[in-house]
């Protein structure tokens, strides 16, 4: 084994800016923070969301805060606001997305046994008060990080990068055809 060089991480990273994204798409609902924003953008490049919804007081680029943590990732996954993500997530229920909470609530699964069934859209929360109760409704199912310290959550950017690839894991066999990794 040896360490890759930067030159040929950019260059395989170029090799893959043509591939499809998953069928995977996420609801980020009132997220507060700017860097939570941007680390989001960031992880959702990676793992290959195909878009990202910011809804409600989420901000949205171009603001600095968003630019300083997602590195340009923002420019590169394909991104909307919406006001309303209940209104949202009903649009998506109906074009046949399962609803999929990264919540606490009573039953939740473990995020490592969750099994997706795509198209996915997973719903992030507000740091503070977690997703909108009225989301709670049109879920499909919830899932969860086992906790094994004092602390009773994870930072909402870190949550979503452990389940998102989870959910990669189970779904990179199933790509959307139609959705590139240019474009918001």
């Amino acid at each position: 084994m040896r360490k890759l060089t930067h030159e040929e991480i950019v260059a395989r990273q170029v090799s893959g800016l043509n591939e499809p994204r998953l069928l995977l798409c996420v609801i980020l609902n009132n997220v507060r923070s700017l860097h939570n924003v941007g680390a989001i953008f960031r992880t959702a490049d990676g793992v290959g969301v195909a878009k990202i919804w910011l809804c409600g007081i989420t901000g949205y680029p171009p603001q600095a805060g968003i630019a300083k943590t997602a590195l340009g990732a923002q420019d590169h996954v394909p991104w909307e606001y919406r006001e309303d993500p209940v209104v949202l997530a009903e649009e998506l229920k109906e074009q046949g997305y399962q609803i999929v909470l990264l919540e606490q609530m009573a039953g939740a699964v473990s995020h490592d046994v969750f099994m997706p069934k795509a198209p996915v859209c997973l719903v992030i929360g507000n740091e503070v008060n977690g997703v909108s109760q009225r989301l709670v409704s049109l879920c499909d199912a919830a899932i969860e990080i086992e906790m094994a310290g004092i602390k009773n959550s994870l930072n909402a950017a870190i949550a979503f990068g452990i389940a998102a690839y989870h959910i990669r894991a189970r779904l990179k066999n199933q790509w959307d055809p139609c959705a590139r990794t240019s474009g918001s």
